[in-house]
């Protein structure tokens, strides 16, 4: 974490303050867990804090507490306008871009309020006023760790923060198998659970609440639609509108399906394709 930035960040807290925390469009793990985590901090803090995502997200990320505090922005167009607009303070994260976030986006480029940057992706745009962005970080849920240490806050872990974060790290990393998983990630990892993270509630609570449809669309995926590129080591799966409602389709349930073609031996680069109402989703 850079230390000019977050002398910054002390400074804009030397007083309570009127907080939204914004995620991307579509949330996963990572920015459901970054979000939850870093509203439960802030609120130990003595701020008020509220949650704000463009639209729904999947039934396995709606577990844990203060998930109820989350208000999407499609459903809530007027109420969640008016809540960013009378923020004194935004947190972005898991995106860097405002077209990430679609109407959200326009909302908040027309506040005055202090903007801030958390995020693992490449080339942040130049929107906000102060900027934690480290594309070598395994996951934003591991920057918000980073960051309540930087704040100096370590100690204010416990079970709702580490659990929130260690989703967040767990469904970004795939199981904790990418790359961008480190040295660094697992001391995060062990620190986390000495916190109180619960790991094996974690995995089942986001794993192992499958429905039979998502099952049966998986089996669908890998034996009819999985195309596999040897001599480019890549694969790709495509989905149609017609076949996603042949399995009752719910939000979330081809989540990580794109990682089973990198099982295979020799492919090294998958891509997942869903028809959506009037794009490709890729």
């Amino acid at each position: 974490m850079d230390i000019f930035e977050i002398k910054k960040v002390k400074a804009v807290f030397e007083e309570p303050r009127k907080i939204v925390i914004v995620t991307h469009k579509n949330p996963d793990g990572d920015a459901i867990g970054s979000t939850i985590a870093l509203y439960h901090y802030l609120k130990q803090k003595g701020h008020s804090v509220n949650m704000i995502t463009p639209n729904e997200y999947p039934k396995n990320l709606k577990w844990l507490p203060g998930n109820n505090k989350v208000m999407t922005f499609e459903g809530h167009v007027k109420k969640a306008t008016s809540i960013i607009n009378d923020a004194q303070v935004i947190f972005c994260l898991d995106f860097n871009s405002l077209k990430r976030i679609d109407d959200v986006g326009d909302v908040i480029a027309g506040t005055e309020a202090i903007k801030i940057i958390i995020d693992h992706h490449l080339e942040p745009e130049d929107f906000a006023d102060i900027v934690f962005s480290d594309a070598t970080a395994s996951s934003t849920a591991q920057m918000i760790y980073d960051f309540i240490e930087a704040m100096g806050d370590v100690k204010m872990l416990n079970a709702e923060i580490s659990n929130a974060i260690y989703m967040g790290i767990m469904t970004d990393t795939g199981s904790f198998r990418f790359p961008s998983v480190t040295a660094r990630t697992h001391q995060v990892l062990a620190h986390l659970i000495e916190s109180g993270a619960t790991n094996y509630e974690v995995h089942d609570k986001v794993f192992d609440t499958n429905t039979e449809f998502r099952l049966r669309l998986l089996g669908y995926c890998m034996s009819e639609k999985m195309k596999v590129f040897e001599e480019f080591h890549a694969a790709f799966i495509t989905l149609t509108k017609e076949e996603l409602q042949r399995f009752q389709f719910q939000k979330g349930d081809t989540e990580g399906f794109v990682n089973y073609p990198l099982s295979i031996a020799g492919i090294q680069m998958a891509a997942f394709f869903t028809e959506g109402e009037d794009a490709i989703r890729i």
